[in-house]
């Protein structure tokens, strides 16, 4: 029995006053365009597989794209993560995860000198389910500078764990070593962050922070209170700044209060990273980048990210480039408004402010002072050169 004759008795049924032969010509129209749609998918499926390639079918070839990739980029690190099939005997293994870290990535960000790096993770988009994990670095332009990535089945704590693992022997640290991330804390991060590296300076995404609390607290004078707290640099204005929460909304102190101050205020920072960034941004932008690949085969997939993070590398290259003074581009856009703000300043005592620490830049009262030993004979070089190297 056609799947037309199948439907037109509920037709009949629900519609009495319509003739028989006006259900079946509708019955038909509804056929004819969903064989057309089928086409039209179908067209559409083969255009894309011959394009892109087939999804099953990348997975087999993972191997041996990896050696080249080897070969082209020596001493990199790509590392394949594989499980037995259901048939014990059998020699096929299935694809659990893979990590990549070029070397000369891996380089680059060893060069930058600023160690920090964002961690995150995003979805796959395509029929198998996957999420692809990144940690991202910043240069000395402020910009973003992708350092590793890894595609696995799932965000859980073992897979986090073999990630930041690999990451760990990629940067050359130890179990002593002490390190900056900054996350928004997604599951199974954290107690893999601990496992990998017991003594990091883990920062927390503010923005995650607020989406948290806007569960109990909502509007501006709630939000305004916690970038105030966490904006302040020194631990004696941070105090003012939480005794003011305090006040008005206690609930919200203890709330705070519960999660540790060196992970979201400046003030508690250290100075290692030479960066006070409080937003994951970095990881939000990689992301936005890589959004053509997240739909894709395996192989395309990771050459899409390969690809993008080589472009991205000579176009920094060229922006540098460009710059004629002793910092980059943005670094002289960022310290010639401090000395702009400096100048109009009188050198009356020393500012116990942190943010010369946390950012390896003069605050304008570091400019300031440095001007006035100038004008006293002393030589105390110019701005620029107290500037860290990392700009």
């Amino acid at each position: 029995m056609s799947s037309i004759a199948r439907e037109i008795q509920p037709m009949i049924e629900s519609n009495p006053d319509m003739p028989i032969h006006a259900i079946q010509s509708q019955l038909l129209r509804k056929h004819q365009l969903e064989i057309s749609l089928h086409k039209v998918f179908r067209a559409k499926r083969i255009a894309t597989t011959r394009i892109y390639g087939d999804y099953q079918e990348q997975y087999g070839m993972i191997r041996s794209n990896c050696d080249e990739l080897l070969k082209a980029n020596p001493s990199s690190t790509i590392k394949i993560n594989v499980e037995p099939c259901g048939n014990s005997g059998s020699p096929i293994r299935q694809f659990r995860m893979i990590y990549v870290c070029f070397a000369s990535m891996m380089r680059g960000f060893k060069m930058i000198g600023r160690p920090l790096l964002g961690v995150d993770g995003c979805f796959m988009k395509g029929p198998f389910p996957g999420q692809i994990l990144s940690a991202v670095g910043i240069d000395g332009n402020n910009s973003i500078y992708p350092v590793c990535y890894a595609l696995v089945e799932a965000e859980t704590t073992q897979s986090w764990k073999w990630f930041l693992q690999l990451l760990r022997d990629d940067l050359g640290c130890t179990a002593e070593s002490c390190f900056t991330f900054i996350s928004d804390r997604q599951k199974g991060l954290i107690p893999a962050m601990l496992a990998v590296f017991p003594n990091p300076e883990h920062r927390f995404c503010l923005r995650h922070i607020h989406e948290n609390m806007k569960s109990k607290w909502r509007g501006d004078l709630y939000k305004n209170l916690l970038w105030s707290a966490r904006r302040k640099t020194s631990i004696p204005y941070f105090n003012k700044a939480m005794e003011e929460i305090k006040t008005t909304k206690r609930a919200m102190y203890d709330w705070l209060n519960e999660i540790p101050y060196t992970a979201w205020s400046r003030a508690y920072f250290s100075g290692r990273a030479k960066c006070d960034m409080l937003l994951n941004n970095i990881c939000e932008v990689f992301n936005r980048q890589i959004i053509g690949a997240r739909d894709k085969p395996i192989i395309t997939c990771l050459e899409f990210i390969r690809e993008y993070m080589t472009k991205r590398i000579v176009n920094v290259k060229k922006l540098q480039a460009k710059c004629m003074g002793p910092l980059t581009p943005h670094a002289t856009e960022v310290f010639d408004e401090i000395k702009k703000q400096a100048a109009e300043m009188s050198v009356l005592m020393v500012d116990t402010d942190k943010k010369w620490d946390l950012t390896g830049m003069p605050c304008k009262h570091a400019v300031a002072a440095i001007w006035d030993m100038s004008r006293n004979s002393i030589d105390a070089g110019t701005p620029e050169e107290w500037v860290s190297d990392v700009y």
